[in-house]
């Protein structure tokens, strides 16, 4: 008979056990997360207030911005706070609750991705028939679908790892709550739990993988035989470089922190990979689309220096 135990915490993994390191790596997150705030925060409040901004490609970015925010949330300041902390606990519930929404994001940000790989394809392709394919009510239902199914995917987890009896070691080999980990702690049958990250979470990421780099193969053969134009070649291609280089960040730090590991240095290259995955990536996408993107550009400076002249 296994011993279960009744869990009220778990301890988390602390980043360093180097005292002189905690400093820094606390500042370097702080300048991280106040960046992606005001990056991301600074497209949300520009996609919403300029109507020259007031597009599908806009729309959906300000739903990336919005998302990007949330997601850094969810871990960053938890790992912030432990670095300073004696005891780097979490309680039970905190813990499935994070799982719960570092899931539900991260599974948005892909299908929200691939959902703006469609958009750019219909922009390009079909330009006559643009607003008419992508009005507003295909937008709001787009990203509705995006958000909802990926609500009920991370609820699936969360609702089967909290089932689970754990008999072993409380302290999660992790600097945040993840199944992965926590399946390690869990005594009994987690075969299901397995099967559910294997086939339903690889379903959902291959699936809106291969969806986003089905539209860019549409729009490199379509811009390709229809021989247009260098500047309309080069202008449709300036506008999804960017978009390509935030799925090939993105899914590279994915396929990093999910595909198993094949021994111990690549374990702990695992976990860091999923601290970059976590930070870096939320504060890159608003960067990315704002040095290659001349309408945020400008718009930035039109609301903000309007914004400065009215309060001066």
């Amino acid at each position: 008979m296994e011993n279960v135990t009744t869990v009220d915490e778990f301890l988390l993994l602390e980043l360093t056990s180097n005292q002189e390191l905690q400093p820094i790596i606390f500042m370097t997150l702080l300048v991280v997360y106040i960046i992606d705030l005001f990056g991301n925060g600074s497209i949300l409040v520009v996609v919403t207030s300029e109507p020259r901004l007031y597009s599908p490609m806009y729309f959906f970015l300000g739903n990336l911005s919005c998302l990007d925010i949330c997601y850094s949330s969810v871990t960053l300041p938890m790992l912030m706070a432990n670095l300073f902390s004696t005891h780097k606990a979490i309680s039970f519930l905190g813990c499935i609750s994070q799982l719960h929404f570092f899931h539900f994001l991260g599974g948005t940000e892909a299908l929200l991705l691939a959902v703006m790989g469609f958009d750019r394809f219909v922009a390009i392709c079909y330009p006559l028939r643009y607003t008419v394919i992508m009005n507003l009510w295909v937008c709001i239902l787009l990203a509705a679908v995006a958000w909802i199914t990926s609500f009920f995917y991370a609820l699936m987890h969360s609702v089967m790892t909290a089932r689970l009896n754990f008999c072993h070691s409380l302290k999660l080999s992790y600097f945040f709550c993840d199944v992965k980990p926590l399946l390690e702690l869990a005594c009994g049958d987690i075969r299901l739990n397995r099967w559910l990250i294997f086939i339903v979470t690889g379903s959902l990421s291959m699936a809106a993988c291969f969806l986003t780099l089905l539209s860019y193969f549409y729009i490199i053969t379509f811009l390709l035989l229809k021989h247009q134009s260098c500047h309309m070649l080069h202008k449709a291609l300036s506008t999804c470089a960017s978009h390509f280089m935030v799925v090939s960040l993105f899914y590279g730090t994915v396929g990093l922190t999910y595909i198993p590991p094949a021994s111990a240095t690549s374990v702990i290259q695992e976990k860091y990979v999923a601290v970059i995955h976590t930070t870096v990536t939320s504060v890159l996408n608003p960067l990315i689309y704002t040095l290659r993107n001349k309408e945020v550009k400008l718009a930035l400076r039109r609301v903000f220096g309007r914004k400065w002249k009215l309060s001066v």
